[in-house]
């Protein structure tokens, strides 16, 4: 287990976001305050970190012919109960996440980690995987939150910092509501896609020379 490699792996180079490209619809969707990436985030981070756990301790006595319809239930045993403690303790986020926090269940970062790694990998190797995966997962939704609401609203920490107002940067009246729209969402992944792009290939021509 190179936990070097992993930790690399889950925030840049295999980042499910901005490299693999997977979970972006609720990627889209939430990322127009920091209290609603923050949450999303640590929701599936916690989902991920619990299911591959699940999945990889009973890897052995899941049948080939039934592993993905298991690896579903699993999964959705504990988005259940990530959604029920979100109603409980955080019904503000569960509100504004809405029906993003249930279809987790078939996001295909959780279960593409389950397919490609939980099932072929020790516990202890796949509690790690899907921490640096739930963590590069949070990175880019927190960055495309900090992007969209500084330029979109003119605020910071929207949720969650000066009673849930954030802390204003810009005029209001310079704030581009584009940004918080659809459309705003695929400019800023755009952007921060070509940018780890760019990141990685600089890393690789620096480790070439």
């Amino acid at each position: 287990m190179n936990v070097k490699k992993m930790t690399l792996d889950g925030l840049l180079y295999q980042n499910p976001v901005l490299v693999q490209m997977l979970g972006l619809c609720s990627t889209l969707a939430i990322t127009t305050s920091l209290f609603n990436g923050i949450g999303m985030g640590l929701s599936v981070t916690a989902i991920l970190i619990c299911s591959n756990v699940m999945i990889s301790a009973l890897r052995k006595f899941i049948p080939s012919s039934i592993r993905i319809a298991s690896y579903i239930v699993i999964i959705a045993g504990f988005v259940t109960v990530v959604d029920l403690l979100l109603q409980a303790f955080l019904p503000t986020l569960s509100e504004n996440l809405g029906v993003f926090i249930p279809l987790i269940v078939v996001n295909c970062i959780v279960l593409g980690r389950a397919e490609a790694f939980a099932s072929k990998h020790g516990v202890l190797a796949s509690a790690l995987d899907g921490l640096t995966q739930g963590i590069g997962y949070t990175i880019a939704l927190v960055l495309m939150c900090v992007v969209r609401e500084l330029l979109g609203s003119g605020t910071f920490g929207g949720g969650i910092l000066n009673g849930g107002e954030g802390i204003r940067i810009l005029p209001e009246e310079l704030g581009a509501t584009l940004m918080i729209m659809p459309v705003g969402g695929f400019l800023t992944l755009g952007c921060l896609i070509a940018a780890a792009q760019w990141l990685m290939n600089r890393r690789k021509k620096e480790a070439r020379e």
